[in-house]
């Protein structure tokens, strides 16, 4: 795992430790000391630490003239027994509520488990978005079944084209544009 590297080929257009508006503003990032893990497994030293053991993230773009961020997760996402989606919420999307982010594309393709608790913070990030949105893209099939089996779905979108957007191919604006579509396509 130590070798998963965040995506970083948008780090031209955005860096988040270089944003004022970011929770992760002034972080600084060693490329030779591994200082974090999951279980028994060193990570890359670029993932971001936002309080959970089993879950890194790295914000990829945020644009706050189009409300929108993409945020890329590593890791077990776990709910039953680390509250990550209490964390993840208080430490990093309040704050990106604030500086008026309300779409959310999460990338999941590294995310190995889910294990769900109840959805209330998921319900809560959801009606604080009003007429915003959150998206899941290319998370494997297993992990959208555990969401789906706890009724997450309901408040993240999942599945379908969202599982083959082919985001790396791309700059963040047409990334958004894409899930964007694909969301549109899905209320009418």
């Amino acid at each position: 795992m130590h070798e998963i590297e965040p995506f970083y080929r948008w780090r031209d257009d955005y860096i988040a430790s270089e944003d004022e508006l970011s929770p992760f503003y002034g972080t600084e990032y060693s490329e030779f000391e591994f200082d974090k893990q999951i279980y028994n497994f060193l990570l890359h030293p670029q993932w971001d630490y936002f309080g959970s053991t089993t879950l890194y993230l790295k914000i990829l773009y945020a644009d706050y003239d189009h409300n929108y961020a993409i945020i890329e997760f590593i890791g077990e996402w776990n709910d039953a027994i680390y509250n990550d989606i209490m964390l993840l919420k208080r430490e990093i999307l309040e704050p990106m509520m604030s500086a008026g982010i309300n779409k959310f594309i999460l990338i999941g393709e590294n995310i190995l488990n889910f294990h769900s608790s109840d959805d209330c913070y998921y319900e809560e990030w959801f009606q604080e978005i009003e007429d915003g949105w959150i998206a899941g893209i290319n998370f494997r099939q297993h992990v959208i079944e555990e969401f789906k089996n706890s009724n997450i779905d309901y408040f993240i979108n999942f599945g379908g084209a969202l599982d083959e957007v082919s985001w790396r191919n791309h700059k963040p604006i047409q990334v958004y544009r894409a899930v964007e579509e694909q969301l549109t396509k899905r209320l009418y």
